[in-house]
């Protein structure tokens, strides 16, 4: 039996047909589809949940993170934990399945080997037409440094306690999981024999990157950051990541719990001083009651008492742009508090961020 896991958020119904539409024509039909809807808008997620229910190999699942940011480890986790055996397999709105990929990858399976395979990428324009398999025109094919779309033993991942969740928004998760099992003595195989998978266009993630803070929440060169936290797993020869508590995204209960603390938010400006208390000192004494918390700028910052002691060269407040503070607030929170209950919000109107958060039992992240 081989589960394939689609984590998802936010991206077009028509590109979800297109993969599973796919995968109802294989040669074999002993597998499943575990589609992980991480946070989507309630409007897409109703639309996609409709979608998956017209397919019997598949199981539609739905998290109310979509005030957080996109974390597809803690998606992924969310299924592997409870798998009780077999192989999984790393799934992507992207692909367009041949009629044997099934077939050839549990041909291909081995206790103690992940599989990840070469994959065909589209152009735009080919992406927009439908037509058999066969008859699409590749623009150009993925490499071994291509590591996403990988099979894996389920016993393996749970061992290591499955992907990192360090890893949000983008960027070398699925590098990570390959270097890691190969430090707990898994083999990892590229598997180029024939092209099985068709990569449907988009624009990349680094493309949407904005200097200005949204509501579409992003972190400025998050992407570099993932790529160092590989760097150490790979000098330190990682394995096991993740407290006990992985695979664990927030409930329905919790997000509700949380939604009704907004109203008397504690207020905090953009000063740096009053940023870095809040961040090394009143975060740190959050309790199981949720605390809600709004940042915005310092009116003084605009006042012209502010102005004019600026210009005789006086003492003010040192202050941040909310970009700034963004940026610092969502860092630490996915290194220190990723599993807390919480919430996250940018009101662009108001230029106001917002962070509701409470402890939980398991909130320690505890590693190995």
């Amino acid at each position: 039996m081989l589960t394939l896991i689609y984590p998802y958020r936010n991206r077009e119904v028509e590109r979800i047909q297109k993969s599973l539409n796919s995968l109802k024509n294989q040669t074999v039909t002993t597998f499943t589809v575990r589609f992980v809807d991480y946070g989507s808008e309630p409007e897409t997620a109703q639309k996609v949940k409709a979608l998956i229910n017209e397919f019997d190999f598949a199981e539609y699942s739905y998290y109310p993170t979509h005030f957080q940011p996109w974390n597809k480890c803690k998606a992924l986790n969310s299924v592997i934990k409870n798998l009780d055996s077999g192989f999984c397999f790393v799934a992507d709105v992207d692909m367009i399945f041949h009629s044997e990929f099934v077939e050839r990858a549990i041909s291909l399976q081995k206790p103690a080997t992940a599989t990840f395979f070469k994959v065909g990428f589209l152009t735009e324009a080919e992406t927009k037409t439908s037509k058999p398999f066969s008859e699409y025109t590749v623009s150009f094919t993925s490499s071994e440094e291509a590591t996403g779309l990988t099979m894996f033993p389920v016993e393996a991942l749970q061992k290591i306690r499955g992907f990192d969740e360090f890893y949000h928004f983008w960027g070398a998760e699925d590098t990570d999981m390959h270097v890691r099992l190969q430090n707990k003595g898994y083999n990892v195989n590229f598997y180029d024999a024939e092209v099985l998978m068709l990569h449907q266009w988009h624009q990349s993630y680094r493309s949407k990157e904005t200097s200005e803070v949204t509501k579409n929440l992003q972190i400025s060169d998050i992407v570099s950051i993932n790529h160092q936290h590989l760097h150490y797993a790979i000098s330190h020869k990682k394995t096991i990541v993740n407290s006990e508590t992985w695979g664990e995204p927030l409930s329905e209960v919790a997000f509700e719990k949380l939604q009704k603390e907004t109203k008397n938010p504690i207020l905090i400006s953009n000063s740096k001083a009053a940023i870095l208390h809040f961040l090394y000192c009143e975060l740190s004494e959050v309790t199981e009651k949720p605390m809600c918390f709004h940042i915005k700028a310092d009116p003084f910052q605009k006042s012209l008492k502010y102005k004019a002691k600026t210009v005789l060269g006086k003492k003010v407040p040192s202050y941040l742009t909310l970009k700034e503070v963004n940026d610092m607030l969502l860092l630490h929170i996915i290194s220190f508090y990723r599993n807390y209950e919480y919430t996250y919000q940018v009101f662009e109107a108001e230029n106001t961020l917002q962070l509701t958060i409470a402890k939980t039992e398991n909130s320690i992240n505890k590693q190995d």
